[in-house]
């Protein structure tokens, strides 16, 4: 019976009122985070907080299953590969518990089916998402500038990768005197991540991204991304293997570096002249088709080169910067984007906050290794706006490197799957991530604008 009915179900009729239910809490929240003066991006991270958990709490299922994040991700890739069912692949991936039984109850038949189908749709537009919002900024960002800046942002996104590793492992040590290597090394580089996509919401919400400050920041993420997964790729085969690859970490380098070079130099050579060939050839919005190419193309290709896809769609938004509008009449691209900006990139955020779980903090001791490596975090990419020069707001610039965001979840995700990171230890790094992503919108409002 069940069958029959689902059979004229329409399957996106879930996922419209996911989206709803994202909306709202966005705008709830965005206006709310106005009203008071603040960055839309805090409130919209608030709302998807308060809607996880009071959604948790009231016990309702859809919900329930979405908190899950990434995880559902792994139990979905494990059903396919290994043609169990959903409830047996959450069994398989979730630590033993109740929670565990709960979700794989959860997931049992064609419900189960339609709440990972959800998940995946929202999961997928939110990536999306934060790839137009980097194609953005990146368009709001002179190669010029970030030229003149390279040498500063260069120190800080070098001081903001070796002072939290740093901190991190002496942390480690610290708390936890007979842990291995390996594990302690790991944490100390999921310190070194930085959520590029929040500091960039949080500045363009402030008005400010045109600043000198907010060119090193952004300039020094982009570093700070090559540098973060160049530890991630050392810390993670210490971690599997007990040895250090060296081949593997200089081609990692070696592909980075050419990207980014790359990319830059080629676009900067060949946009103008197939930009020009296609301002005549009459194709009805060209300018907003082709610039969404170039940046989705430009992202996939970051991502075969082993950098995030974000790093790609912010070189995209480089190169075409102010080039591409000039070449071609009608309104500019950034304003074209803005309506897709305003749909989609705010339920990223509130996709963020629904995955934070309040209640595995509840731990004493999760509550104080969450609150040391907290700590720990924010002093390590604070210092790095110190090399900076003095006629800067260094606190900005630290400030701004400071959110780990989704960054850090996927770091801590990564380190779970290869049984580095228990329970614990996640929930310690949940409670650092949402420390570190509500308090950077705050720390820059006051740092940018009111100083």
């Amino acid at each position: 019976m069940e069958s029959l009915v689902l059979a004229h179900t329409d399957p996106l009729v879930p996922v419209l009122l996911a989206l709803v239910v994202f909306g709202i809490a966005a705008v709830i929240g965005g206006q709310t985070a106005k009203w008071l003066n603040q960055p839309a991006v805090l409130g919209e991270l608030l709302a998807g907080i308060l809607v996880g958990n009071i959604a948790f709490a009231l016990g309702h299922p859809g919900v329930t299953v979405l908190r899950e994040g990434d995880a559902l991700r792994r139990i979905a890739d494990l059903a396919l590969l290994s043609k169990v069912s959903l409830s047996d692949a959450a069994l398989n991936i979730l630590p033993s518990g109740d929670h565990a039984q709960r979700i794989a109850h959860l997931l049992v038949g064609a419900k189960g089916l339609e709440r990972v189908s959800v998940f995946l749709f929202v999961d997928l537009l939110s990536r999306i998402a934060i790839v137009v919002l980097l194609f953005l900024v990146g368009l709001e960002t002179s190669l010029g500038e970030m030229k003149r800046v390279g040498q500063t942002a260069i120190s800080v996104a070098v001081v903001g990768v070796l002072v939290p590793l740093g901190l991190g492992l002496a942390t480690m040590k610290l708390l936890y005197p007979d842990s291995v290597w390996g594990r302690d090394l790991f944490v100390g580089g999921i310190l070194t991540a930085t959520s590029v996509g929040i500091t960039a919401r949080v500045l363009r919400d402030l008005g400010q991204q045109h600043r000198e400050e907010a060119r090193v920041i952004l300039g020094a993420a982009v570093l700070d991304d090559v540098l973060s997964l160049l530890v991630l790729a050392v810390v993670t085969g210490l971690a599997l293997t007990g040895t250090l690859s060296l081949r593997s970490v200089g081609w990692s380098a070696v592909k980075s570096t050419a990207f980014l070079t790359g990319s830059l130099l080629v676009g900067i050579w060949g946009t103008p002249r197939v930009v020009r060939r296609l301002a005549r050839a009459g194709i009805q919005n060209v300018k907003l088709v082709l610039g969404c190419i170039f940046a989705f193309f430009l992202a996939w290709l970051a991502n075969i080169a082993g950098l995030a896809a974000i790093v790609g769609a912010f070189a995209a938004g480089v190169i075409l910067n102010d080039f591409f509008d000039k070449e071609m009449e009608g309104h500019s691209l950034r304003e074209l984007l803005t309506p897709l900006e305003s749909l989609v990139v705010p339920l990223f955020f509130v996709w963020i906050g629904i995955q934070v779980k309040v209640e595995t903090l509840l731990d004493r001791k999760v509550l104080i290794v969450g609150l040391l490596l907290t700590v720990v975090a924010i002093v390590g990419k604070v210092v790095s706006g110190f090399v900076c020069p003095r006629r800067m707001k260094r606190l900005a610039v630290g400030f701004g490197m400071m959110p780990r965001g989704e960054v850090g979840l996927v770091f801590a995700g990564v380190g779970k799957g290869v049984g580095v990171v228990d329970d614990q230890m996640f929930s310690a790094i949940v409670l650092l991530v949402m420390v570190t992503t509500l308090l950077a919108p705050m720390a820059l409002r006051r740092t940018l604008v009111s100083a």
